[in-house]
């Protein structure tokens, strides 16, 4: 799917704070059958929200309803009290190499939607310069993306999606085609860019121990038509670190979830 980015960074806050979202009586159909159906959902601002649930239960659509991406059939959609078109939105695809723009350097990619914003060139480069410092960026955002590894590519994309300090962030499985070495280097610099931000993320994971990993909360769904089984609570101080997959109540947690995701997929 194409998607024009400008879409999904709808407005610059220059004081980043996360925002609830609600969610009221959303209903979707596929097909004529029902995926959502009068489907209500909070998810708490500055904090780590995982979605996990079997496959074809609409964990994509889901997140692609909820920022626009996809229209609703009917029901109710806000962020903070406000509506979808007055906050600030960031979106990294599972696809990164769709979702970068080959024709643009990476610095150049990251600086889109500063442009398009109407940031001047200095502070375009003034907030890209803090991002490089913010992820740490070692490698040479002057090339493109195709002379990029996927681990360098998917960075640039997370940078871009943070880039106008968006209210929430928006994760469709970021990790699913990178390598391990890759994704635990990014995962753990996402949990520190949300711990100096405070920004709200919402974010798919096929992994159920990346999901409780990153997770304060962890919506487990149901399979269709799709409710919420159930959410966890995860409350582990942050930063998070290798030493917590051994945390015993990181350990129940997981197998709970794991669990109720047994429960309702059968």
């Amino acid at each position: 799917m194409k998607v024009n980015y400008l879409e999904h960074q709808t407005k610059v806050n220059p004081h980043q704070t996360g925002l609830d979202i609600s969610v009221s009586g959303l209903t979707k159909y596929l097909d004529g059958k029902p995926l959502y159906e009068d489907f209500d959902l909070h998810i708490s601002s500055q904090k780590i929200t995982c979605i996990f649930g079997p496959n074809g239960c609409g964990k994509s659509t889901l997140l692609n309803m909820i920022s626009g991406l996809v229209p609703i059939d009917s029901g109710q959609l806000s962020f903070g009290g406000k509506p979808r078109s007055e906050v600030s939105l960031g979106y990294v695809f599972q696809n990164y190499r769709d979702a970068l723009f080959p024709w643009l350097r990476a610095i150049q990619n990251i600086e889109y939607p500063l442009l398009s914003a109407g940031f001047s060139r200095l502070k375009r480069r003034a907030r890209v310069e803090e991002l490089i410092h913010q992820f740490n960026v070692g490698f040479d955002l002057s090339r493109y993306p195709y002379e990029l590894s996927g681990g360098q590519q998917q960075l640039v994309s997370i940078m871009r999606a943070l880039a106008t300090r968006p209210h929430v962030l928006f994760l469709d499985e970021p990790f699913s085609a990178l390598d391990y070495e890759a994704t635990l280097a990014i995962r753990d610099k996402l949990q520190d860019v949300f711990v100096e931000t405070g920004v709200t993320i919402v974010m798919i994971s096929h992994d159920l121990e990346e999901a409780v990993y990153l997770a304060d909360h962890i919506l487990l769904l149901t399979k269709r038509p799709t409710r919420i089984a159930e959410r966890v609570v995860f409350n582990a101080s942050r930063p998070r670190t290798l030493e917590t997959l051994s945390d015993p109540e990181f350990v129940r947690i997981k197998a709970h979830s794991l669990e109720v995701f047994r429960r309702e997929a059968s």
